[in-house]
């Protein structure tokens, strides 16, 4: 474009020392980031550079009309007349580069552009790039991780496939509670199912360039993904709310609520994805919609946090309530068992998901991304199974119910023997 630039080995040195770096330094596929960065660049390079060239009079020799604007893969020179020199700094990513004021120029000559002065290389100084010791490391640990939460992930949906059966088989577990259970256990099989899909889309194919990955598949995988993050702490939402209406409405029937957590639980998250994804469609429709950099990611954080202030605002209300209930003389000590099981699940599970992505989601997202990472995917994966642990296997009246059965069970086994064996020695 104009006349000589930068050499391509140089340029394709500086992308690749830039990729080793980010594998180094951030960890998860949102972490393209960066090269999303030098592509939204270069479009606005390109599209000055459209402008100029339906504004521009007719062409002439380059002394004439001198040096026409030029994107040289990593910076945006602007046009500027024969004689005249242009000064860049370095690219706008602190996470990769270390402060530098220096600047990097190149003139403006009859033949066009000259090479960059100093070399971006040496202007522009990384920060420190670990080893290939350190990159091998840093692969073994992504591995152990991913086989960490497949496992995690695995085991939460076997327990929950199996809660879920344990409340529907079992009539006398049928109630509006027990309900309200199960679609918060939907919610993280629904999670559990969308991590395995999105990780099924987006890495199944080890040839595809993940960071310029902008297909439909891709995107829906990751619009579900957020929906069923949305729908677990709108369910664990749902949970505080019917504890909360339980202490508050002794005699209230349960049944009228129901609907209404359903279109809470259900409901909110399905509108928030949507408005996210017209949002990305008409306003920032590249990638595969995972930049978590995005300031459009906000339309799903703001729903989510504002989910967990509540729910500590009902933390609050109904530790308050609950010992006020358990030192009335008027409530009966069913009741009070009944209060204690719910609110110890509860009030155990509203801090415990909570608390790790408000602290997450106030920094930016390079920051504390091992520790991150091992919250968010380790332990998180395994959410789903202490649920199932908390609201059905240690439950007294599920365990009750399971006991009941089987001695009934039994009872039914052996009257079959032993009638088998009447008519065996009647015969």
């Amino acid at each position: 474009m104009g006349g000589p630039g930068q050499p391509p080995s140089t340029c394709m040195l500086l992308v690749l020392l830039l990729a080793l770096q980010m594998l180094r330094v951030q960890a998860t596929h949102p972490d393209c980031s960066i090269v999303l960065y030098f592509q939204e660049q270069e479009a606005e390079c390109l599209e000055i550079i459209r402008s100029e060239s339906q504004t521009a009079a007719a062409p002439g020799p380059p002394g004439q009309q001198g040096c026409l604007t030029e994107w040289d893969g990593v910076s945006c020179w602007s046009a500027v007349p024969v004689g005249q020199s242009q000064a860049v700094t370095c690219p706008d990513i602190l996470h990769i580069f270390k402060k530098s004021k220096a600047l990097i120029r190149r003139n403006c000559t009859e033949s066009g552009w000259s090479f960059p002065s100093p070399p971006y290389y040496n202007a522009c100084e990384l920060e420190a790039i670990g080893s290939n010791n350190d990159t091998e490391a840093k692969k073994g640990y992504f591995v152990t991780m991913k086989v960490l939460y497949t496992c995690g992930y695995s085991t939460s949906l076997a327990a929950l496939f199996l809660a879920i059966s344990i409340f529907s088989c079992f009539r006398k577990l049928h109630c509006t509670r027990n309900s309200i259970h199960i679609h918060f256990f939907t919610s993280f099989i629904l999670r559990g199912a969308a991590v395995f899909i999105k990780d099924a889309v987006l890495f199944s194919d080890e040839s595809v360039d993940h960071c310029t990955m902008s297909t439909v598949n891709c995107k829906a995988a990751i619009a579900f993904f957020q929906y069923s993050v949305l729908a677990n702490f709108y369910w664990l939402l749902v949970e505080g709310m019917y504890l909360q209406t339980l202490l508050l409405l002794t005699f209230t029937s349960e049944k009228r609520y129901i609907w209404w957590y359903i279109l809470i639980g259900w409901g909110v998250p399905m509108l928030t994805v949507c408005i996210w994804v017209v949002t990305r469609l008409q306003y920032d429709n590249h990638g595969c919609w995972d930049d978590y950099a995005s300031l459009y990611w906000w339309v799903i954080k703001a729903p989510i946090l504002l989910a967990i202030f509540v729910n500590f605002l009902i933390f609050l209300n109904v530790t308050r309530m609950l010992a006020q209930k358990i030192r009335s003389p008027d409530i009966s000590k069913n009741y009070k068992q009944q209060y204690m099981r719910l609110t110890k699940s509860t009030l155990l599970l509203i801090p415990l998901f909570g608390v790790h992505y408000v602290v997450f989601a106030l920094f930016p997202e390079h920051i504390g991304v091992d520790a991150r990472l091992y919250f968010e995917l380790v332990l998180g994966s395994y959410q789903g199974f202490l649920v199932a642990l908390l609201y059905c296997f240690l439950n007294g009246e599920v365990q009750a119910e399971i006991k009941r059965n089987w001695g009934k069970w039994q009872l039914s086994v052996e009257s079959n023997v032993f009638n088998l064996v009447t008519q065996d020695f009647t015969a």
